[in-house]
């Protein structure tokens, strides 16, 4: 009996151990009993809530019934993992659209007109108001309207600008001249016939962008670009033909859009005219558009018709760097068109309807949103290309970066191509007169731009240079030495001599005005003093 007593005292022992451990450790508790407190702003009332731990913010809404919606906001985010004392805030968010017409008021523009007295007053233009359609949007949190602005405008009718022409007459001595000289200046366009101080306002709109003006080859038509009224990456411009020969004429809409390299007149057109033009694709990147490189011809009723629209060259790559586009220009003659693109020069073959290519150029590369097309000029033999050519560069430049410009000659009756001036610039754009008496031959004189720092022709001015054909009797004769130089621009000469060579004039802008140089003299005469003008066909 003695010896069964110590088991019952080790027993016990073992259980007091085994409460004492356990005594130690914490409660096991699970995650799902513990709530934590929480308050919801929402719908203009606050709530206190009791949720489990671990829960998210998207769980509690939905626990609730609250269905957040798309522009609603919720603070913090949905996904976020709650905590004691949390403040979740729910923003009711909606918009709200109206529409209203508004009133465009016009622009009151002032037009210099040097042929008035100084001083003197004329309405050319009556101002028109302009009406828009504009979208608001007002924007409410919780009721509360937070803020209003314009969704989208739209242009219902554009405002036309009041014009009001004044006197700006120079003491500038007049000048007999050939011909009819056209102006770009404020938009609109001049003529001048007879003599320098005989002008006359074309155009009236003042929205002339001067891509293109071209007058038909009887002097009668002009054609011409104005700025859309679209945005600029929509619609670019717009063509245009006017009847100069009849005072009261129309502008005709040529239903043609987005030129920016060329548009002229056909000149073998008869008995009905032709336009020929190539197009663009308008882009919002820099430059503002993609070239097309194609070419179509285009029937224009006098009677403001307008025809059949004939395909000669389909879109195209336009070769490297072709997105800048391809220029066109008729010979004297009217039996050629050539071309000029960044790569190189050919001539269009109407009856093929392709491409002849003449000459390769090494296009310029200009690691900027533009490139060159070369300068490009018939002879008044029509026979004759004056281009503009890349030459090779100096030391290890690579090609495309050469800085070395020269003007060369291609003949299309031997495939001769001759270099006949070094060093002229990028911007040389050469122009050949008509053909000149000169004893018993005929001949013709090469205007052309000299740069004043060749190996930076791209930021440098510019002097007007006349030399002979084939590249002998050269002199600079415009601006004066030490004057600041020309702006790239392409010289326009007078259609023929006014007596005996005499009064053949060149004319140029500098400064913003027109001058007038005569070859034979090299004597300059200004003929405007606002600044204003854009651009000069003569023909």
């Amino acid at each position: 009996m003695l010896a069964d007593k110590p088991f019952p005292r080790l027993a016990i022992l073992l259980s007091l151990l085994a409460l004492a451990i356990g005594g130690c450790l914490a409660p096991s508790v699970s995650q799902s009993n513990v709530n934590l407190s929480v308050s919801l702003v929402a719908d203009g009332e606050t709530k206190t809530l009791q949720v489990p731990s671990g829960s998210n913010i998207q769980q509690v809404l939905e626990t609730v019934g609250i269905t957040p919606g798309n522009l609603d906001k919720v603070e913090p985010r949905t996904y976020s993992i709650v905590s004691e004392g949390l403040v979740i805030r729910v923003t009711r968010v909606r918009e709200e659209f109206q529409t209203a017409q508004s009133i465009v008021p016009f622009e009151r523009q002032t037009v210099r007109n040097e042929s008035m007295p100084l001083g003197e007053l004329q309405m050319i233009q009556n101002g028109v108001n302009g009406l828009e359609e504009i979208v608001y949007r007002s924007y409410f949190e919780d009721g509360k309207l937070v803020n209003t602005d314009i969704s989208r405008s739209t242009t219902i009718k554009p405002a036309l600008p009041e014009i009001i022409m004044y006197g700006a007459q120079k003491p500038f001595a007049p000048q007999p001249i050939s011909g009819k000289l056209i102006y770009l200046a404020g938009g609109n366009a001049w003529l001048v016939q007879g003599s320098t101080s005989n002008r006359s306002l074309l155009t009236k709109t003042a929205d002339l962008d001067g891509r293109v003006l071209q007058l038909s080859k009887d002097g009668v038509w002009l054609l011409y670009t104005r700025k859309s009224a679209k945005a600029p990456e929509q619609e670019i411009n717009t063509l245009w033909a006017l009847n100069i020969e009849t005072p009261q004429a129309e502008p005709m809409s040529l239903k043609t859009s987005n030129i920016v390299h060329f548009a002229d007149w056909d000149p073998t057109t008869s008995p009905n005219l032709r336009v020929l033009y190539s197009t663009v694709e308008p882009r919002a990147a820099s430059p503002g558009w993609q070239a097309n490189n194609d070419l179509y011809r285009m029937v224009v009723g006098k009677n403001g018709n307008l025809g059949v629209r004939e395909k000669i060259i389909d879109a195209n790559n336009g070769g490297i760097y072709g997105w800048w586009g391809t220029d066109y220009q008729w010979s004297t003659t009217g039996s050629y068109l050539a071309y000029a693109r960044p790569d190189g020069v050919g001539i269009v073959s109407f009856k093929n309807k392709n491409l002849i290519h003449l000459l390769d150029i090494t296009p310029l590369q200009t690691r900027s949103d533009w490139t060159l097309i070369p300068g490009l000029a018939w002879g008044a033999d029509g026979r004759t290309l004056f281009v503009v050519t890349h030459a090779p560069p100096p030391g290890l430049v690579i090609p495309e970066e050469s800085p070395n410009f020269d003007l060369s000659a291609i003949s299309l009756d031997s495939d001769i191509n001759v270099r006949i001036t070094k060093q002229s610039g990028m911007f040389a754009y050469p122009s050949a007169s008509g053909l000149r008496p000169e004893g018993t031959e005929r001949s013709y004189l090469l205007a052309y731009l000299q740069a004043l720092a060749p190996s930076q022709s791209a930021s440098s001015g510019y002097r007007l240079v006349l030399m002979d054909r084939d590249g002998s009797n050269r002199r600079a004769v415009f601006p004066d030495t030490g004057s600041r130089g020309l702006l790239p621009q392409t010289p326009v000469w007078a259609p023929n001599p006014l007596y005996d060579g005499k009064g053949d004039f060149v004319a140029v802008l500098y400064q913003g005005n027109l001058w007038l140089i005569d070859a034979s003299t090299g004597l300059s005469y200004q003929v405007t003093a606002d600044g204003l003008i854009q651009k000069i066909i003569w023909k």
